[in-house]
């Protein structure tokens, strides 16, 4: 398996572009406040999923790991922040909590999976 194919990937991608396109939307200083921060933590998902899947020991693999799922938590502060204060729809955010839900299981399995199955 690719790291692109891991369903924690792919719904950390699609959270990333999906946030992106809202925060687009938003007034000058909602950007460059909330904006910029929760566009880099929800980046940050997929990316260190990626950069964790081509770590070749195991203790760097779940380090970027969990990395991937702190950055995870970190967006989700900012999208209530978000949705607290107006910036983003009720539409928008029941797209985003739909993805959010199947986050935490996945990437959990992704990493219980590494520290069984991976020696070294």
């Amino acid at each position: 398996m690719k790291y692109h194919e891991h369903y924690s990937y792919q719904i950390g991608y699609k959270l990333s572009n999906i946030i992106w396109k809202i925060v687009k939307k938003w007034d000058y200083f909602s950007q460059d406040t909330i904006g910029k921060q929760l566009v880099r933590s929800i980046d940050a998902i997929s990316s260190n999923i990626a950069e964790g899947w081509h770590r070749y020991y195991k203790k760097d693999k779940i380090l970027f790991f969990n990395y991937s799922r702190s950055s995870f938590y970190e967006s989700l502060d900012f999208i209530n922040k978000a949705i607290n204060r107006n910036l983003i729809t009720k539409e928008e955010s029941q797209i985003i909590q739909n993805l959010i839900r199947e986050f935490p299981k996945s990437m959990n399995g992704l990493i219980k999976g590494t520290k069984e199955n991976l020696k070294k």
